[in-house]
């Protein structure tokens, strides 16, 4: 049996859609329609009892999200009670149970925030720079020992952007201009890379970490294995959506220039920089390839 986390979540929702109903114990705040078994869990409360016996695998997507502007007085502290602590306290109670092999789905922030002027990010880096990606680096070093100490099976999986039917945030907001048609001012925007992975390729992933003997105690980095462009990313989008792609070819420094002005240099960092995952190890590691194409991914979040 196959117990799951964040089971309400973006990514949890459609590894639901490919999991056997009579196998999944979902843990969370409540229930949801369909034959699954459920058990109260807050991964914010660090004293509670989950009965895990009899659970083979365990699959942590639940988590306290990063969010631009986080307005919190203490953000890493609540980042830590929740994706360090809250994870460890998870990890330990499934490990007591006998649970064979605990997937812990985190983020690509633990390696850092850009490539821009370097190689690829590699599943051995840690350079974490932001409370959200400092809290689950904690958890990934945590789990590790505590998999070396109890023999229980760790599988660390690092997602870049996440996107499909349904996502959220800027992804969607970028999709909807295109499909409106406004002339956007990215097509100069052709030198960076990014690596995105659709929540369908995530999911496949997800799965074959389940039962892979070869994804024991390792750290997987996973993309579309397309990277793309920002210039090139708007063009794909006009594409699925069967629209003119109406771009305007403003210079990257003009971008530069407004986000030093404005105090939005992160933002446009993410614009114009780069950000790329090597994927070498995982797919040779578990023989694994993404089985759905980046204009495949795009096609299904045209659905939003």
């Amino acid at each position: 049996m196959i117990a799951i986390t964040g089971y309400s979540g973006f990514v949890g929702t459609e590894l639901l859609k490919k999991i056997n109903t009579e196998e999944c114990l979902l843990l969370g705040r409540k229930p949801i329609l369909g034959n699954y078994k459920h058990q109260y869990f807050d991964l914010s409360n660090p004293v509670q009892d989950l009965d895990l016996n009899g659970i083979k695998v365990l699959v942590h997507c639940a988590a306290r999200v990063h969010i631009m502007d986080d307005n919190s007085a203490n953000p890493i502290d609540e980042f830590r009670a929740v994706n360090t602590k809250g994870t460890l306290n998870l990890a330990t109670q499934a490990a007591q149970a006998g649970v064979k092999r605990f997937i812990f789905v985190s983020t690509i922030k633990v390696n850092g925030e850009s490539t821009t002027g370097r190689t690829p990010f590699n599943e051995q880096e840690n350079a974490p720079e932001d409370p959200y990606g400092v809290s689950k680096a904690e958890a990934e070093q945590q789990l590790l020992a505590l998999g070396q100490q109890t023999g229980m099976e760790i599988v660390i999986i690092r997602p870049p952007l996440v996107y499909g039917e349904g996502v959220k945030a800027n992804f969607a907001s970028l999709m909807r201009l295109v499909n409106k048609g406004f002339p956007l001012p990215f097509r100069a925007i052709n030198k960076n890379k990014r690596s995105l992975v659709s929540v369908y390729n995530l999911v496949d992933l997800i799965k074959i970490c389940v039962e892979h003997p070869a994804a024991a105690n390792q750290v997987f980095l996973v993309s579309d294995d397309h990277d793309l462009s920002t210039a090139e990313m708007v063009q794909l989008m006009a594409k699925v959506q069967g629209k003119s792609n109406w771009a305007i070819p403003v210079p990257p420094a003009l971008f530069s220039l407004a986000g030093a002005i404005f105090g939005k240099k992160q933002v446009v960092d993410r614009l114009i920089g780069s950000l790329q995952v090597d994927i070498t190890h995982t797919k040779i590691t578990l023989n694994w390839a993404p089985p759905y194409s980046v204009e495949d991914g795009f096609k299904f979040s045209a659905k939003i």
